[in-house]
């Protein structure tokens, strides 16, 4: 049977064991559909109770314009080496070791100003379960080779690869850019990270597809 939404959410709500805090990652390209997942992962376990789910995102991870600026990498934005994957693994095993100290801020991204937002994400003690999501969550190369050892698991977003850009381009166009802009964006600097993530694909536990994501079914 195809997966549905309510099986991630059983799937979502086993990982923590033992009185311990698990880490769930959801990869996938440019427009996939991994925030949207993510967050709807979180408000559906969060809805009884005391929340016990939070939601950090790699994106609090970009580098300042100004550092990639300094760089020469501004026009590559979004690619493996314009993120702080080192401090990003660093957060992954801060959460993990400390599931029951005090709270742990975590960087968050604002995307009207496209720039990270220092220490804007708070994890609670209480947060049993992270969900963290971003493009090179499997990727094999640099600092993020320490990413994967710290998930308990990770789940690649694969949609149709025409409603992934279509997606991609409509965000980039309601964040500022020109629709001419938001296509040569998306198929051109988007596209090349897309290729990089697209090869990770099988290295990860579980392909979600758009059947399993009932957001989506509603953005025509």
């Amino acid at each position: 049977m195809p997966l549905t939404f309510d099986d991630l959410l059983a799937r979502a709500r086993s990982l923590p064991t033992g009185g311990r805090r698990a880490i769930l990652g959801i990869a996938g390209s440019p427009g996939a559909g991994k925030s949207t997942l993510a967050e709807h992962l979180v408000r559906e376990l969060n809805k009884a109770g005391e929340p016990w789910v939070a939601h950090v995102p790699m994106d609090g991870f970009h580098l300042a314009d100004a550092e990639l600026d300094r760089l020469g990498r501004r026009e590559r934005k979004g690619a493996p080496d314009t993120f702080d994957a080192a401090g990003y693994a660093a957060l992954l095993l801060r959460l993990r070791e400390e599931g029951d100290g005090d709270t742990v801020y975590a960087p968050g991204f604002e995307r009207v100003l496209e720039q990270p937002l220092a220490q804007a994400v708070p994890v609670p003690p209480s947060a049993r379960l992270v969900v963290t999501e971003g493009n090179y969550l499997l990727l094999e190369t640099g600092a993020w080779t320490r990413v994967r050892a710290r998930l308990d698991e990770v789940w690649f977003c694969e949609p149709a690869e025409t409603e992934r850009v279509r997606r991609l381009v409509a965000r980039h166009q309601r964040f500022g850019k020109s629709h001419e802009d938001a296509v040569a964006w998306a198929l051109g600097t988007d596209q090349r990270n897309a290729g990089l993530v697209a090869a990770t694909r099988d290295r990860a536990d579980l392909v979600v597809r758009e059947g399993a994501m009932p957001a989506f079914r509603s953005l025509g």
